[in-house]
């Protein structure tokens, strides 16, 4: 049962240099996840930041992704990623809801996108709530031991097709962990968390981070200010975000939908800014990035 394919394609094409295209999951049932395991997205964002917390939903439709796997280009299963209904602004806030990152951990996800990340302490705090305690790589002055209990582990390594043990050893961050499969993202998506940037990004764990243009304009006092373009606050604390994470070499995630240029403009900025992960609604999309110059 034991295997050395990685499970987490997404980490293949970071590794190669390759955008992702990222879009929602969807419904989360059996039935959808027959029907995503044969998605064009590479990345599929399971909403429990907005949408109900629904844990048997969830592995009802990682169950469908699997029976009707594998996907189109060989892998067992697509790479889903989830946020949570709790935030990533306190350590105390994370460590009174490590429950809900257990819970999405155990039904099979391959990484958790956590919200409005605000302090070091509390990055820290997501990171090592998703570790086993036996992991010991990067743990020193930046981070503490893992906190991921024993006995979850059976269900989500019949899922990603391996024995338990194996799980634990593989179900680690990456790049910390060049061999993990877990990928851990930060929203840094309000003006309280630009403020931090450069902290919060350059804790050991992450693997991407986006900058959340529609809380963020909320944030600078803006209704409704999720697209291009935008007003001068708003574009420098996106530019502020990516450039944290350029130093902390963290993946960036963005759409970029400004309806005055074509669809292949707006992917083309993207690229120019040196986004990895590409948030999009449509196949399309995608389908006009293979023209464009890729990343590297």
């Amino acid at each position: 049962m034991e295997t050395s394919k990685r499970i987490n394609r997404c980490i293949d094409l970071l590794e190669a240099g390759d955008p992702i295209y990222c879009t929602h999951a969807g419904p989360l049932s059996y039935e959808n996840g027959r029907k995503q395991s044969q998605t064009w997205a590479d990345l599929l964002i399971v909403d429990f930041e907005h949408n109900p917390f629904d844990v048997v939903g969830l592995l009802a439709f990682m169950k469908g992704i699997v029976d009707a796997g594998p996907t189109p280009d060989g892998y067992r299963m697509v790479t889903l990623v989830a946020t949570l209904p709790a935030n990533c602004r306190t350590r105390a806030e994370v460590e009174a809801n490590t429950w809900q990152l257990r819970q999405v951990l155990s039904a099979g996800v391959h990484g958790v996108l956590h919200t409005h990340a605000r302090q070091a302490g509390a990055v820290r705090s997501f990171v090592e709530s998703c570790r086993y305690p036996f992991q010991s790589l990067g743990v020193g002055p930046g981070l503490g031991q893992g906190e991921r209990g024993a006995g979850g582990q059976a269900v989500p390594a019949e899922l990603w097709g391996l024995s338990p043990q194996e799980y634990t050893r593989r179900a680690d961050p990456w790049p910390l962990n060049p061999h993990g499969e877990l990928l851990l993202g930060l929203k840094i998506e309000d003006r309280q968390c630009v403020a931090n940037a450069a902290v919060t990004t350059a804790v050991p764990g992450i693997a991407f981070a986006e900058w959340g243009p529609g809380d963020m304009g909320m944030s600078f006092g803006y209704s409704d200010a999720h697209d291009p373009p935008y007003p001068e606050e708003l574009d420098s604390a996106r530019k502020s975000v990516k450039s944290a994470s350029d130093r902390a070499g963290l993946r960036f995630l963005s759409s970029w939908n400004d309806a005055d240029k074509s669809v292949e403009e707006n992917l083309q900025f993207l690229f120019d800014w040196g986004v990895h992960i590409v948030a999009c609604d449509s196949e399309a999309v995608k389908t006009d990035g293979l023209y464009l110059r890729p990343l590297n």
